[in-house]
Order: C-alpha cells, then structure tokens, then sequence
C-alpha cells in the first residue's frame, strides 16, 4: 500500500522524530459542520448515510478539507457490524441507537451470528474510496466498538447513564456475558482486518462505556476482549498499529495499559504527565483535551491547549486530540482554531 504524503501521525504513533504535534479529532466529521449537514439531509436517516459509500466519503474527508487535520477517521459508527450478526437496531432522533430485540436472557446471546465480512462489504470501499479522494494525504483510520461497549447496548437496548440492565446481567450471569465478549471479540477482529486489507493505516478500538465499570469489573470483564483482538490483529498484521481509547480511564490506567495497544487514548479526568510516565516510551498517547473547552473563548482554549502541550513537552509520541467527541452545536470557527493552533503551538 502506498505511504500517506504526511505521515506525522504514523511517526508520532512509533515515537520516531517529528518537526511538530499531530492533531485529528474525534467526531471530526458532524453536524457542527455546515457541509455534513446538507450531507446528512441528502441522505435522510443515519443509517443511511453511514451506508451510502459517496456520501460517507465526502463527509469522511470534510475534516482534511476544512480543518487541515493529520489523519481522517472513516464516516461510520461503531454499532455497524451488529446488524449483521443478528441485533437490529435503528436511530431515533433525540434518543439515538435504540436496539428492537435487546438480549434480556443469556439464551438471547445464542441469536448473536459470525460476521460476515461481506455484509459490511461498503465499510471496505468508504476506506477505499477516502484513499482515492485525498490521493493518500493522511493516514486513514478504520475502527470498531469495544466487545464490552457493544454488548452494553444491546442488553441495555439504548444509550445509558448507568448501563443497569447491562451490569446486572453482567453481574447475574458472568459466564455468559464473557461468551458474548468472546463472540463480539472473534467477530472484531474479521472486521478490523477487513478495514486494515481495504487500506486502513491504523484502526482504534472505542471502548466508550468500559468508564462505568469497577476497576475489578474493567479487569475481568472488558480487558480480556480487547486484549485478544489487539494479540490476533498483530499476528496478522504486525504493521498496523492500534488505538485503545477508554472513556472514564482514571480508575483502572493501569490495567488498559496491558491490552498491547501501540497508542492508549484517554479522556480529561486523567493528568497527561500521569498518562506519560505510566505508558511511554513503550507506547504512545493520545487525547486528553475536556471537549467543552470549545465552548470557551479563543484565549482559553489556545491556553489550555499550550498547558497540555507542555505537559507532553517536546518528546514525539504525543497524538493531539479531544478525550471525547465534537458535539453539534460547537462553533466550526473554533474548532479549526485548536487545529491550526496545536499545528502552530507544537513546532519542534
């Protein structure tokens, strides 16, 4: 596969010299862009879009266009693969993914089929076609949901505060709720692999729920699945490397620290210096910027984003981005602002 023109991010991620930061974003193709939303209408729902492979390119390579970003992340979501292993689910405006069978027995997780990589077959041709568009100019990042985060949602049937009927059952029936992780694990490493043979340079796995787990829980429940993807996909591909973003890491660091990942990605609630000393130089880092600073003004965000640079200070293996996603009604204005500002801000 052809090499990425600025392969900052790549370089970062092996902590081999860089002149400066590299910087992309969560949720960097949304609705706080004017150009996604006509987008988004053109396609109608939102499974719709994330299926439309000329649609999901252009809103996947706005980012690069817009904001100047070092790496696009292909436009999709992390529920993707579950439909086709049996778990039906649609988007209801205001409530988001709501599931139309959730599991409620552990008799439930025998629907759970193999995926077939075919059945997904348009996530391959997004990251083909997002090579093709920007002529390899950044790296291009695949992905997937965590094991743990996946089956949250489909005990739960929806988003959570506290994910309740998922953690009882979790807790009622542990063997069982470990069977279901070992299925969703062999299933996400077919699916990572696709995207890694399509032309994915790197892929991240989102663990966005494993933050309301004990640490005990995160230990024997969420860790074993994302360890056995992360040992399967280097056996297969020992040249990709892979992002472990956890959501909610400050309580169990040291544990999402031996999943094997080349780059752990963390939220705000954790000091960057803590992040650095327990995981680099053996891996890199990434994130830990509190998304809401972009509500603030220019002045505080350039600020904080000074004051996390410097935590990192001039050492490579440090990949800038937000500890969670953009939100919708964020200003474009300031969004391009951190971009150009981490690009200025971290010059070697």
């Amino acid at each position: 596969m052809i090499k990425p023109k600025n392969d900052l991010l790549l370089r970062a991620i092996k902590k081999e010299p860089i002149e400066r930061t590299p910087v992309w974003l969560m949720r960097q193709a949304g609705r706080y862009m004017p150009e996604y939303r006509e987008l988004r209408k053109t396609a109608g729902d939102f499974k719709s879009f994330y299926k439309n492979v000329e649609l999901s390119v252009k809103a996947s390579v706005l980012p690069y266009k817009l904001l100047g970003v070092d790496a696009t992340i292909i436009f999709s979501d992390i529920l993707t693969p579950l439909e086709p292993m049996g778990f039906n689910f649609e988007f209801r405006e205001g409530e988001g993914p709501v599931f139309l069978e959730p599991i409620k027995s552990p008799e439930d997780i025998n629907k759970l089929r193999p995926l077939n990589v075919e059945d997904v077959k348009y996530v391959g041709e997004i990251i083909k076609g997002v090579n093709e568009e920007l002529d390899r100019a950044i790296p291009t990042i695949g992905f997937c949901g965590a094991p743990f985060t996946l089956a949250a949602y489909m005990i739960e049937g929806r988003t959570s505060r506290d994910f309740k009927k998922a953690k009882a059952f979790m807790y009622d029936n542990p063997r069982d709720f470990k069977k279901l992780l070992d299925k969703l694990a062999d299933s996400l490493i077919d699916y990572l692999s696709f995207q890694i043979e399509s032309g994915a340079d790197t892929v991240q796995i989102f663990d966005s729920w494993a933050g309301h787990l004990s640490p005990d829980d995160y230990k024997e429940f969420a860790l074993p699945p994302v360890k056995k993807i992360i040992k399967k996909l280097k056996e297969i591909h020992p040249e990709i490397p892979i992002i472990h973003f956890t959501k909610g890491v400050a309580g169990f660091l040291d544990y999402m620290i031996t999943s094997g990942a080349d780059v752990y990605s963390v939220d705000w609630m954790i000091d960057l210096k803590v992040v650095k000393e327990k995981a680099f130089p053996k891996s890199a880092v990434q994130g830990n910027l509190d998304p809401i600073v972009l509500y603030a003004s220019k002045d505080v965000i350039r600020e904080k984003i000074i004051n996390l640079l410097g935590k990192w200070e001039k050492d490579s293996g440090h990949v800038f981005n937000l500890g969670h996603g953009l939100m919708p009604d964020m200003e474009f204005e300031k969004v391009k602002y951190l971009v150009e500002t981490v690009k200025k801000e971290s010059v070697r």
